[in-house]
């Protein structure tokens, strides 16, 4: 149950924010949060970053990181990514609830494939990267925006590890799978099959094998030692960007949620939802409100 004070919190908040609260903690009637979910494009925070897109269909005049970053210079890498790019922006957006008609009435994806080129290798931008996480992103922001990305989803079985999982580092040797790089694969696999076209046999199978890669460890732990696999289990910070928590697992993508306590199960399954539960409750305050950790 969410206290009256912060009920009222969050519903002074920014639409991005408020549609939500509405729909899945008030059950607001359909009518009022698509209201809501409407004024993202016009109001606040959705308006002001999409008055930041180039004339190109690119934010910050880059793919992944702003035209004018300097890869050369050791203060500005240090400084870390400036998350103000394309890409990024794309998934604020998309994540926010901003309705796809808006950009694709500006002709977005087609821009994009015309103009923006990835800082790694300049090969276009639909066509994705060679980092696991990036090409993720680029499927479900594809498959919103209505670009043809069926590369990209063929891209994921090709570089399945073979534990089930993806690792970013594949491209440095790595043959271990990583928990953040396969949940990103995982939810640009599910906003794949989400389309219309639904996925195909191929992708819906490593989705499962990704989800199991998953499900063996318990969502939280190592298989090997049971123990969490990392303090940043309990980081819940916004914004996400790419990092794993157990925040983060608390909405399932559809399938995962699926197979995680499936129904007619015994409670076995739901004895495995104990590790990511528990780590959420640590990071509540009394009134459900969640404790203050780093904001980025």
């Amino acid at each position: 149950m969410t206290s009256e004070p912060l009920k009222d919190w969050l519903l002074a908040s920014d639409p991005a924010l408020r549609w939500q609260v509405e729909r899945d903690l008030l059950g607001a009637s359909p009518e009022i949060w698509e209201a809501t979910r409407t004024r993202i494009a016009t109001e606040g925070f959705g308006a002001r970053l999409l008055a930041l897109q180039d004339p190109d269909g690119q934010w910050a005049r880059g793919a992944f990181f702003p035209g004018d970053y300097d890869f050369d210079d050791p203060e500005r890498s240090e400084g870390g990514q400036p998350w103000t790019a394309t890409t990024w922006t794309l998934n604020t957006l998309r994540e926010w609830g901003l309705d796809a008609s808006v950009l694709r009435e500006r002709r977005t994806a087609e821009l994009l494939d015309e103009h923006s080129r990835w800082e790694y290798d300049g090969s276009p931008y639909w066509s994705g990267e060679v980092d696991c996480c990036i090409n993720a992103w680029t499927l479900a922001n594809g498959v919103w925006l209505g670009a043809n990305v069926d590369g990209i989803a063929d891209w994921f079985l090709e570089h399945q590890l073979p534990d089930g999982g993806w690792n970013c580092e594949w491209v440095d040797g790595s043959h271990r799978s990583s928990f953040h790089s396969t949940l990103n694969a995982l939810k640009g696999l599910f906003a794949f099959e989400a389309a219309a076209t639904g996925g195909t046999a191929d992708t819906r199978a490593a989705r499962h094998r990704g989800e199991e890669y998953l499900l063996e460890r318990q969502l939280v732990r190592r298989l090997t030692t049971n123990q969490l696999v990392g303090q940043w289990v309990n980081d819940f910070s916004y914004p996400i960007r790419w990092s794993y928590s157990a925040l983060r697992m608390r909405i399932l993508p559809p399938g995962l949620a699926a197979r995680w306590h499936p129904p007619g199960s015994s409670d076995e399954p739901r004895s495995r939802h104990r590790p990511r539960r528990q780590a959420v409750r640590r990071q509540l305050d009394a009134d459900g409100s969640p404790t203050r950790t780093r904001v980025v």
